[in-house]
């Protein structure tokens, strides 16, 4: 009878251990090539929040070869780029309901598209459909310092305004949110 216990606990040990080894490797995260990445500001009473991956240039010519242009880009990696507002605000003096938005763009030599897209959840731009856009601004790229990674940046002008700035390899993208206070 002890040995038929000695078996059963046994076995339930073997059992035990072999689930929690299962979970362990179910568990298992992979390391993202393009690290995710999360910038907040708050802008009067406006919190403006941007999440996205940062890829990186790794000697790879980005503006026009990796990123074409001319056509719709994520505005980085993975997942579509997702900028949010807590209130309503303005976009290049164009107005956008407040909400969470997938974020792309369209760039070009001296013009680039930027999207405000209702689908807030998208992976790339795959399923990209051009009737959810709930804003097209135009603005113009600027030279910037190298930058390596892919980076977001919200930096305060005045109270009631902020200019988002999307830079990467020798390009940046600003453009001017404002709100009401």
């Amino acid at each position: 009878m002890k040995k038929f216990y000695s078996v059963i606990v046994f076995l339930l040990f073997v059992l035990v251990f072999s689930a929690s080894l299962v979970n362990a490797q179910n568990n298992k995260q992979e390391l993202r090539i393009s690290p995710k990445a999360e910038v907040m500001q708050t802008v009067g009473f406006t919190d403006v929040r941007i999440i996205y991956s940062r890829p990186g240039v790794k000697g790879r010519v980005v503006w026009g070869k990796l990123v074409p242009y001319d056509a719709v880009w994520r505005a980085g990696a993975n997942e579509a780029t997702k900028i949010s507002f807590s209130t309503d605000v303005i976009v290049e003096g164009k107005k956008l309901k407040k909400g969470s938005y997938s974020f792309f763009a369209i760039p070009g030599k001296n013009e680039w598209t930027l999207i405000f897209n209702k689908v807030a959840d998208q992976w790339g731009a795959f399923t990209y459909n051009e009737s959810e856009d709930a804003l097209r601004v135009k603005v113009k790229p600027e030279k910037a310092v190298w930058q390596e990674w892919l980076s977001y940046t919200i930096n305060k002008a005045s109270d009631n305004s902020a200019v988002i700035r999307l830079e990467w390899e020798k390009v940046k993208i600003p453009f001017k949110i404002e709100v009401k206070l």
